[in-house]
């Protein structure tokens, strides 16, 4: 066992050192929501129900930009590894490119979406609340995606820190807005549920403003931003979307599938989606976290490839799978024994804390299925490998977890409880069959000539 820890131990350290500044970064855009909800909570079940369901739907959409940007450090990294230099330069103005293309299809969608709000069928006060502060979240859309394009190809280079530190001050600003605009502090206009979602907005332009910039004038990157232009240009935009976009359709059944057991929970009545809105806030705490490891695990995966070194792309791999289980087995037993706790941080509804903490005792079965299949995921992406596990995602949320969890809430006495015990199922499917990807797909990895 010793061993088998020392010659793995590089690749702890590596993985922990590209992963510890993006998990700050992701909890610091989780923390934003959890700003918001237990904001927004105080204003009442019904407010908390619209933001449940207005997030539930912007990030359907969102994700698939989300996860398509998520290509770009990968690639950067494997053109570091091959000691191209001004491949990467190329990428980073392509990188946002994709982000202005990916950013004008999802503003667009969810306009539709918004002004289309009574297809979801819920209560009459909720959607109203819903379509203020959709309209509101979806200002932020364009400077989300060109931060994301920005933080991305500064991940790949392997400098993880600078945008782990932008997002923390954007959660002070987006938390003292949020205080300012929803209730009409310090003499600023109270707009409750649209105050919310314009402060989230303000702070993604701030993120987007400052990361671009810092990319721009920092001396660590001037290598290579020496080449922004070149006759592969257009190929580094199709590799960003030929790789990207199966990525972003993982991320959108695995959203989309929570995003639709919100609308179906919904249908139940306004407590029961609060109760999950809080719950699934809480467990994407640990997700966001497991998906920092996942992003690590990519990079160091992406970096092996273009040194081609077929040890380090497995033990990288490995490592990375390691990390991610070693957490949620951890935050399983915090969920199971603090779930009370945990929960009455947020509301003070007896109804409302009860289902949701029994929610949590269902998220911490699922912890450990959650962790490896995203951080799977991460290292399959290292290999530029995502469309057969953009299968594996599909069947996974939308053969299994959804149907069942349909049948579950609406046809026995499960309720919404049914709901979280599909998805679990669905979520145990997906980790084996994409543990089972990686292993072979590592071993088998040829390296382009």
């Amino acid at each position: 066992m010793k061993k088998l820890y020392t010659s793995y131990q590089p690749y702890f350290l590596q993985v922990a050192k590209l992963s510890y500044p993006i998990i700050i970064g992701q909890l610091g855009i989780v923390l934003m929501g959890v700003v918001d909800i237990v904001m927004i909570g105080k204003l009442g079940a019904t407010h908390l129900a619209a933001a449940s369901l207005a997030n539930a739907i912007y990030f359907l959409i969102s994700i698939l930009g989300i996860g398509t940007l998520t290509a770009v450090s990968p690639i950067v990294a494997k053109a570091q590894g091959a000691n191209k230099p001004e491949d990467c330069g190329v990428l980073f103005r392509q990188g946002l490119i994709a982000a202005i293309l990916l950013s004008i299809f999802i503003s667009i969608v969810v306009y539709i979406l918004t002004i289309n709000i009574h297809i979801f069928q819920q209560n009459v006060e909720v959607e109203k609340l819903t379509i203020t502060f959709l309209h509101a979240i979806n200002i932020g859309t364009l400077p989300l995606m060109l931060f994301l394009a920005a933080k991305q190809f500064s991940d790949g280079l392997s400098f993880t820190f600078p945008s782990a530190v932008l997002t923390i001050v954007a959660l002070v600003i987006n938390a003292f807005l949020n205080w300012a605009l929803i209730f009409g502090n310090w003499g600023f206009p109270r707009l409750e549920l649209f105050g919310s979602g314009l402060a989230t907005s303000i702070s993604r332009v701030f993120m987007a403003l400052c990361m671009i910039s810092f990319v721009l004038i920092d001396k660590r990157y001037k290598q290579y931003l020496a080449v922004l232009k070149s006759n592969k240009a257009i190929d580094f935009l199709k590799e960003i979307f030929v790789v990207g976009l199966p990525s972003g359709m993982q991320y959108f059944f695995e959203v989309g599938a929570f995003a639709f057991a919100a609308i179906m929970i919904g249908w139940i009545n306004e407590k029961a989606l609060a109760s999950h809105q809080i719950a699934i806030n809480i467990a994407s705490i640990t997700y966001m976290i497991a998906t920092g490891i996942s992003a690590g695990g990519s990079i160091a995966v992406g970096n092996a490839v273009g040194r081609k070194s077929h040890t380090d792309i497995i033990k990288s791999g490995r490592a990375a799978l390691l990390m991610g289980v070693t957490f949620m087995a951890v935050c399983a037993i915090i969920f199971a024994i603090f779930n009370h706790f945990i929960v009455s941080l947020y509301v003070h509804d007896v109804e409302v804390e009860y289902m949701a903490a029994n929610l949590l005792i269902i998220a911490a079965f699922f912890q450990l299925s959650d962790g490896l299949q995203c951080v799977a995921l991460g290292v399959l992406r290292g290999l530029e490998d995502t469309k057969v596990p953009t299968i594996i995602t599909i069947v996974a949320y939308w053969v299994i977890g959804i149907p069942i969890g349909y049948y579950l809430c609406f046809k026995t006495s499960y309720s919404l409880y049914g709901v979280w015990i599909a998805l679990s199922i669905g979520l145990t499917f997906s980790a084996i069959m994409l543990l089972t990807r990686f292993m072979k797909e590592s071993k088998e990895f040829t390296f382009e000539q």
